[in-house]
């Protein structure tokens, strides 16, 4: 919504959502309360968007790009999705991942877990590696996700997510570790033709305790442009569906010889980043996605945008802002000098 209102002032903003909470923090013009999890939410959706004559229904987190997208054709306004077979590949991040490696498209070596049985099992398909990755499947924020370096650490943390979390038997999975940079390539797309793509890396994460100590939510993040990397994710966008449409953004991570892997592909959604795809560069993702959703005609005459120089700073109790290079440490003193 702030790259909305930042973009084109003249857009009216509604928000809606499960929480009460989270609406006090609305910028929103009205707010409405949403029941996600029940059987009245398509009826509520549809009120909401009679009442406020909505043109567009945007969603922000992974359920909601599942449920609008199986219900799109009776939500009453437009939608800017991915097919349903896209979406539902890309929740799954094994599936994704195998999907991928069959393409020959860069991504991690990874094994399905069924149960704990497997682990020891698996972990000799590693041979000469310290240090792999466990994963849940599906989710976000690197939910359930940790650095391992034996089989009993594995099935710690499967007992741990399995019995205190209720995670269903047969969610894990179990890959080669990927030492280098983390990047966001967040892109837009229209019956098959990229429209706009950028960029970022992130440097620093928000401590939310996670024992890997990364996550999709840096505290800091700069915008980059490697355009090996960058056809690496649009290829994988591609592989997955040759009429994407809709908001994808690709996380990648190199090996310790710099190739940049596909670890996931998120369909249908913004980067909990977004701000520095939209608010640098010359083009506003969030704006051009609401454009071409609209049925505008947006002709770009380069897809590949980037704001050089500029930071993605934020933490749980600040609002993020996007800072230039020259001024990321102005006003900054230290005790050394």
């Amino acid at each position: 919504m702030r790259s909305l209102s930042e973009g084109d002032g003249s857009l009216k903003l509604v928000g809606c959502s499960g929480s009460p909470f989270t609406l006090k923090n609305s910028i929103a013009r009205r707010n409405y309360l949403l029941p996600f999890s029940t059987g009245d939410y398509l009826p509520a959706l549809r009120r909401i968007i009679r009442a406020e004559r909505i043109d567009l229904v945007i969603p922000t987190s992974d359920p909601d790009v599942l449920t609008l997208g199986k219900q799109r054709q009776r939500i009453g306004c437009r939608t800017f999705l991915p097919s349903n077979s896209a979406i539902a590949r890309c929740q799954d991040k094994y599936a994704i991942t195998r999907l991928l490696r069959g393409k020959k498209i860069p991504a991690p070596l990874t094994y399905r877990l069924r149960s704990r049985r497997d682990v020891e099992r698996v972990f000799r398909r590693f041979p000469g590696r310290t240090k792999l990755w466990c994963r849940i499947r599906t989710g976000s924020g690197s939910l359930g996700a940790i650095p391992v370096r034996t089989p009993e650490q594995v099935r710690g943390w499967m007992n741990f997510w399995e019995g205190m979390r209720s995670v269903p038997s047969g969610s894990f999975t179990l890959s080669e570790y990927l030492e280098g940079r983390d990047y966001c390539v967040q892109s837009i797309w229209k019956n098959g033709n990229l429209i706009l793509a950028k960029m970022a890396e992130r440097i620093l994460y928000i401590d939310t305790g996670s024992p890997s100590g990364r996550s999709s939510m840096p505290s800091l993040a700069k915008t980059v442009h490697d355009s090996k990397a960058i056809e690496i994710a649009s290829r994988a966008i591609r592989a997955l569906d040759r009429r994407a449409s809709g908001v994808f953004f690709v996380d990648m991570k190199e090996r310790s010889k710099g190739e940049a892997c596909v670890t996931e592909i998120n369909a249908g959604r913004f980067a909990t980043m977004t701000n520095i795809h939209d608010l640098t560069g010359r083009y506003n993702m969030a704006v051009t996605y609401v454009r071409l959703a609209l049925g505008q005609d947006v002709r770009l005459p380069n897809p590949y945008d980037f704001g050089g120089g500029h930071y993605l700073v934020r933490s749980v109790d600040t609002l993020p802002v996007i800072v230039s290079e020259a001024q990321l440490f102005k006003g900054i003193r230290s005790v050394m000098d």
